[in-house]
């Protein structure tokens, strides 16, 4: 088996990836080990499959353009022991390949370059990206994450192929960077990062799009975190709400806008354990203690037993809101207070009773392995 893989995506990179294909085979022959460089051609108009080829790498074609499928692909196509990646514009100093590995020798098993504690040459990373974009994202990875990195999107990684396996990884575009880092955490590897130059681009096309890009990590950080997307705003609204019809008794305005966000708080929340669960099926995400009793298989039909139950108050103060409008003639509803908890029980209720159906449908496949 081959020692180390490079793994270049390269999307009409002529003037640099020559150069990049020479630093990594020196790099090879300094360490004395054997390696070989992967040039995936992500649709290049020019000639840079041609001059990868002549600079001795082995180049694999990949139609389905996208920075994750670029490297989804050189990984399967990968042979070495241990993946090292970058990019093929020279802005990552291959030279500096065996500082990661040495990483990866004492021990680690996923090695990534830091721009940001290193040094960065003028002209090669705008100040937005510098400043505002990279830091603030990085501060969302590690906040949602606890990756205890410094440079989230640094494209110079060193990876072994027996952890890399483990990952599953499947983003096709920009957020791949990501996808990668968060499965690296959620499965316990044992992550290293290390000082690197960051250089000012050799040629080309700058592919990265600043906004468009950084929402899709946005999203996607946000999406595997359904604690910060959906439970914490769930909660506040929902506790809210039950504030506000429990103490503003004289206002019914008030009380209407506290059953708008008691009701809208728990539909957040339930969406939020919706993704629990089908995170923990897809074998994402670990169950911890509160979701372990959600995935329980009776639990379900503990909560359609409460939420029937929520239901049955909700609709016995209506029944009784409503004889008394009979008994009064049909005149004007005095009870207008009574009516707005009643219809917020019974939706909470009938909202709990579908949502545990709902939960038990994603949990099918799991109660069938038991």
């Amino acid at each position: 088996m081959t020692d180390v893989s490079v793994v270049l995506p390269c999307l009409n990179e002529e003037e640099t990836v020559g150069i990049c294909i020479d630093k990594a085979k020196k790099a090879f022959l300094d360490m004395k080990i054997s390696g070989e460089v992967v040039v995936v051609d992500n649709c290049s108009t020019d000639n840079s499959a041609k001059i990868a080829e002549e600079h001795g790498a082995r180049v694999i074609k990949e139609e389905k353009k996208g920075y994750g499928n670029a490297y989804l692909r050189g990984f399967k196509e990968a042979r070495g022991k241990i993946i090292v990646m970058a990019d093929a514009d020279n802005t990552y100093d291959l030279l500096e390949m065996p500082r990661f590995l040495e990483l990866i020798n004492e021990g680690a098993d996923f090695v990534m370059g830091s721009r940001l504690r290193g040094k960065i040459e003028p002209g090669a990373m705008p100040w937005l990206h510098r400043y505002i974009g990279n830091p603030l994202l990085t501060f969302m990875l590690n906040l949602f994450f606890k990756a205890g990195i410094s440079d989230s999107h640094c494209g110079m990684r060193a990876i072994k192929k027996s952890a890399l396996e483990k990952l599953d990884l499947r983003m096709p575009s920009m957020e791949f960077a990501s996808e990668m880092v968060i499965k690296a955490v959620k499965n316990g590897l044992n992550i290293k990062e290390i000082p690197i130059t960051y250089s000012k681009r050799g040629g080309g096309e700058a592919k990265l799009k600043s906004f468009e890009h950084g929402w899709r990590h946005v999203r996607y950080m946000l999406l595997y975190e359904p604690t910060a997307l959906f439970l914490i705003p769930g909660a506040l609204s929902f506790l809210g709400g039950l504030v506000a019809l429990a103490t503003i008794t004289t206002r019914i305005h008030s009380m209407v806008l506290g059953s708008l966000f008691t009701i809208l708080g728990f539909q957040i929340i339930t969406l939020g354990i919706y993704s629990k669960i089908f995170a923990i099926v897809r074998g994402i995400e670990r169950p911890d203690r509160i979701m372990r009793f959600f995935i329980r298989y009776e639990a379900l039909e503990y909560e359609m037993f409460l939420g029937f139950l929520i239901f049955l108050v909700g609709a016995g103060i209506g029944i009784k809101v409503i004889l008394s409008w009979v008994t009064g003639g049909f005149g004007e509803l005095s009870q207008i207070r009574s009516a707005i908890i009643s219809s917020t029980l019974a939706i909470i209720g009938i909202q709990m009773i579908f949502s545990a159906i709902f939960s038990s449908m994603l949990l099918l496949d799991r109660v069938e392995e038991e």
